[in-house]
C-alpha cells in the first residue's frame, strides 16, 4: 500500500543519503532505505535514523520486480547513486544511464509524485568525459521516461564524509608539494552536504516537478583557492606548483591503477571545465531554498582530525575560545 509521506531513497549509504534520513525522519517521514549489503552498510544507515521511521531494503539485482514492489509504497524515490570511476568497462553507462532509466520507467508507471535524480554541474561541455558524458545520457532518458522528474545537478559536495575535503587534507598533511591541474583554475561552487539535503527536501515539501535545478552554495572558488583554504585549516603551509598537461596525464596513469584512485585520466578531462552555474536552468535560490553554508567554516569544523595534535591542537584551542 503507497504511503504518501514515505520516501524511497536509492544510495542511501553515502554522505546525501545519510544526511536525507536524517533530514527525512527527523520530520516524521518514512524513509525506505535501499543498499546491496545490509551487513555492510545496515548499522551506519540506521544510526542516521529517528526509531521507527527506516526501513532498511537490501537489493543485490536492479529488476523491475524487486524495484516496483518498493515503489509501490512509496510516493517519492530519490536516485543518489553514481561513481567517480569506473572499476569495470562500460560501469559509467550502467549506474549513471541506465539504472536512472529504469528507475525513472518505473517511477512513472507507478505513479510516483515526484522522482529526484541526482546528476551533476557543469558536464554540459565535457564531450570528452565518460563520466559527464554518461551523467548527460541518465539525464536525458530521465526526462523521457518520467517528464515531472527532478533533475538536480550539484556542485562538488563536502562534509566530514566526503571524498573530495577529506582527501585532500590526509593528501596535504603528508606531502610536502602539491600540483595544481590546468594552473589551479577551474572554478567550483561547493555545497555543503546538508545544504543539498535542504534543497531535496525543501523540492519534496513544496511539491515541485519537471525542472532541472542547479545546486550551488554560496562562494565560487578556483582549484588553488580550494587547496589554500584546506592549508589555512589544517594549519600547514605547501608547494603548489602548476603541473604540465603532459605530466598530468602521466600522474593520472599511474594513479588509475590504485585500487581507489586519487586521479583518474577520466577525471582530468573533467578538471578543465568550470563547475559553476550554466545559467540554462535554475539555480536552487531561484526557487527560494538557500544555501547558506560557508566553506571555510565548515571544513574547520572537521580539519582538525588532519593537523598536528588533532582535536587537542592550539589552532583547534584557540577558535573555541
Amino acid at each position: 500500500m503507497k504511503n504518501k509521506d514515505s520516501i524511497l531513497i536509492f544510495g542511501s549509504s553515502g554522505q546525501i543519503g545519510k544526511s536525507l534520513i536524517r533530514k527525512f525522519t527527523k520530520n516524521n517521514y518514512k524513509v525506505i532505505a535501499v543498499t546491496r549489503s545490509i551487513h555492510q552498510k545496515g548499522y551506519q544507515i540506521k544510526t542516521q535514523s529517528n526509531y521507527g521511521y527506516l526501513e532498511l531494503e537490501e537489493v543485490k539485482s536492479f529488476n523491475e520486480e524487486n524495484i516496483s514492489k518498493l515503489m509501490k509504497k512509496s510516493s517519492v524515490c530519490i536516485n543518489l547513486i553514481g561513481i567517480l570511476f569506473e572499476k569495470k568497462q562500460n560501469q559509467f553507462d550502467l549506474i549513471h544511464s541506465q539504472l536512472p532509466s529504469l528507475l525513472s520507467k518505473l517511477a512513472s508507471k507507478n505513479s510516483l509524485e515526484q522522482f529526484i535524480h541526482l546528476s551533476a554541474l557543469g558536464i554540459e561541455s565535457a564531450i570528452d568525459s565518460k563520466y559527464a558524458s554518461s551523467k548527460l545520457s541518465g539525464e536525458e532518458k530521465v526526462r523521457q521516461n518520467f517528464s515531472n522528474s527532478m533533475i538536480l545537478k550539484p556542485s562538488i559536495v563536502y562534509s566530514v564524509d566526503d571524498n573530495f575535503t577529506t582527501n585532500f587534507m590526509r593528501l596535504l598533511s603528508l606531502l610536502p608539494v602539491m600540483p595544481l591541474y590546468y594552473g589551479g583554475k577551474t572554478k567550483f561552487t561547493p555545497i555543503h552536504v546538508s545544504d543539498i539535503s535542504n534543497i531535496i527536501f525543501g523540492i519534496v515539501q513544496k511539491k515541485i516537478t519537471g525542472e532541472t535545478i542547479e545546486c550551488i552554495g554560496p562562494e565560487v572558488f578556483s582549484f588553488k583557492e580550494i587547496l589554500l583554504k584546506i592549508l589555512k585549516s589544517i594549519n600547514k603551509k605547501r608547494l603548489l606548483f602548476p603541473l604540465p598537461l603532459p605530466l598530468a596525464k602521466f600522474n593520472a596513469k599511474l594513479f588509475q591503477l590504485m585500487p581507489k584512485p586519487l586521479l583518474t585520466l577520466d577525471q582530468l578531462r573533467l578538471l578543465k571545465y568550470d563547475n559553476v552555474v550554466s545559467k540554462k536552468y535554475k539555480t536552487n535560490f531561484d526557487i527560494k531554498i538557500e544555501a547558506n553554508k560557508k566553506f571555510d567554516e565548515e571544513i574547520n569544523r572537521y580539519s582538525f582530525n588532519w593537523t598536528s595534535g588533532g582535536q587537542f591542537s592550539k589552532k583547534r584551542i584557540d577558535s573555541m575560545n
